[in-house]
């Protein structure tokens, strides 16, 4: 059973989502909040393996509710799902610096939304096909540019020192991580069994210390193994 809390200052938007997921049998809603800070609380009580989280709430927004949430290692399971109307909502880009395992347009399909929770439960990466390339660009030039580094080519730049622990397979992996494939798809690629490829990106984790398949994208971004652009 996935449970799952719903966080949205709207009521209508907590009640849909609510009947659609209940409607899945093995989904779960244990909760709803109407701002972030209930929305921690709310967490902290029901411990839920998925939290849709608005980015736009009164008392607390959506980014600090969910930098609070994962970073409380008694909520080290839950992960966050960040739900926006925006393509490129400037709390986007802070939401996944706090921890965020991805992103979805309020738009999405009935359907959609249902296989994200289930995708996101099993720790893949959730960024909407609108958004993602110019969401991870946007976070990488932001984070250069807070370190007052001169702004390099991602397709040029040497990798940093969080891939040295890394076998050049790995490499070759968060590459594909980084470039959106499944575990199915890079195993198809590489010629692999599935379980091998899910060895080698469960492996990933540990060495860089990855929350989910959303860091690992980030960081295939960020140390040049993926272009930007």
């Amino acid at each position: 059973m996935i449970r799952v809390l719903i966080a949205d200052d709207q009521a209508l938007v907590r009640a849909g989502f609510r009947a659609l997921l209940e409607s899945e049998a093995d989904v779960q809603v244990v909760g709803e909040a109407a701002d972030g800070a209930e929305a921690v609380r709310t967490a902290l009580l029901t411990r839920p393996d998925v939290v849709l989280m608005d980015v736009r709430m009164p008392i607390l927004d959506g980014l600090g509710a969910t930098r609070r949430i994962t970073g409380d290692q008694r909520l080290a399971a839950t992960k966050v799902v960040v739900l926006t109307t925006f393509e490129l909502d400037e709390y986007v880009f802070g939401t996944l610096r706090a921890g965020a395992s991805g992103f979805l347009l309020k738009d999405i399909e009935p359907t959609s939304l249902i296989e994200a929770v289930h995708l996101v439960h099993d720790g893949q990466a959730l960024l909407a096909p609108q958004v993602t390339k110019r969401l991870i660009a946007a976070f990488v030039e932001g984070e250069t540019r807070a370190a007052d580094r001169p702004a390099t080519p991602a397709a040029t730049a040497e990798p940093d020192g969080r891939l040295d622990s890394l076998t050049p397979r790995e490499r070759e992996i968060l590459a594909l991580v980084g470039r959106g494939m499944s575990n199915t798809e890079i195993a198809t690629h590489l010629v692999l069994s599935p379980l091998t490829a899910k060895t080698h990106v469960s492996r990933l984790f540990l060495k860089l210390g990855a929350r989910d398949r959303a860091q690992l994208v980030v960081t295939a971004f960020e140390t040049g193994l993926v272009a930007v652009g």
